[in-house]
């Protein structure tokens, strides 16, 4: 099998793009690109919230793959902008089900980062018979910890320099519980109050995603249209607890991943969602195999996640 490249494919456009109806509020963003006769394939982007990039295309052989990419609700190119009304789990998963469908698409392959690859278990677990692998990098599965970790306290400890605005945007009195000091900040009538908090929650997470910081990636993560959908989805999801009926529910169901081949690509130095998350999932899904990249942190712009997110397109350009 010739080796992948190291850097990502040459810039591509669509050759197709979709305004998919998928409620009585919500019409999504859809695309797509490479070969119509291609491996079909899902980019499943993060935030929630953080809608796709043309470069997100640049992960996949154009000769050997249909890449699909879509903007989920209330993000990106799909509208209302920044909705959360209709905006759950399993709504999304209903989307992609709805995407599989419009485009004739029986089985494809899963590609999802971060929030992404928690969207994409959903999905291989709900409907296990229409996937045939998943290509996941950075796991977030939403498990309390988790949240708390990132959120509250955890992170702060490594990066107590980022989190200090995002620590003093509010009050003391409110500090003990910031999800939920941030959610009503986000969720305010009151535009400039919604931005305001939408800014600090996203540069926060901006400025950790990776090994070695970079101030243009944080200086994207404050820019409002970005900010706003970001950060109000992310914290309506997670004050939500991801919609799922119990903590841990992802890991409580991998068995229903049997017989789904993974690839998990982690970066050691992951400050957001740690290196216990990827360990934890593939320990309960056998047929995954565990990249771990020594010198990278969440980010997949990073040269090691770059490198193996492509040798796993590579190896599964021919899956069956």
């Amino acid at each position: 099998m010739p080796a992948a490249p190291m850097t990502l494919f040459a810039p591509i456009e669509p050759y197709q793009t979709h305004q998919l109806k998928v409620s009585s509020i919500h019409t999504i963003y859809v695309e797509e690109c490479g070969n119509p006769q291609g491996q079909p394939v899902l980019f499943v982007h993060g935030g929630p919230g953080g809608g796709c990039e043309p470069w997100h295309r640049q992960f996949f052989d154009p000769r050997k793959y249909r890449i699909i990419l879509f903007d989920q609700r209330g993000c990106g190119r799909s509208t209302p902008h920044a909705e959360l009304r209709e905006n759950t789990t399993w709504d999304l998963v209903a989307d992609m089900q709805a995407i599989r469908k419009m485009l004739g698409i029986e089985r494809w392959v899963l590609f999802g980062g971060s929030w992404g690859s928690t969207l994409s278990l959903t999905y291989a677990i709900t409907y296990p018979q229409h996937c045939k692998g998943l290509i996941l990098r950075g796991i977030f599965l939403l498990r309390e910890a988790e949240i708390r970790w990132f959120y509250q306290e955890g992170t702060s400890w490594l990066y107590p320099d980022a989190w200090q605005p995002y620590w003093t945007h509010i009050p003391e009195a409110e500090r003990g519980d910031l999800l939920k000091a941030y959610y009503g900040r986000l969720t305010s009538p009151d535009p400039a109050v919604r931005l305001a908090a939408a800014q600090a929650w996203s540069v926060w997470e901006g400025s950790t995603a990776r090994l070695i910081p970079s101030a243009d990636g944080a200086a994207r993560f404050a820019e409002p249209q970005f900010a706003e959908a970001f950060a109000r989805i992310e914290c309506h999801y997670f004050m939500n607890k991801g919609f799922f009926e119990r903590d841990g529910y992802l890991l409580a169901r991998a068995h229903q991943l049997h017989g789904i081949p993974g690839i998990i690509v982690h970066g050691r130095y992951d400050v957001i969602c740690p290196l216990r998350n990827a360990w934890d999932l593939q320990r309960a899904w056998p047929q995954s195999r565990l990249n771990i990249i020594a010198d990278a942190g969440h980010a997949a712009s990073e040269p090691g996640i770059v490198a193996a997110l492509l040798d796993a397109t590579e190896q599964f350009a021919t899956l069956e």
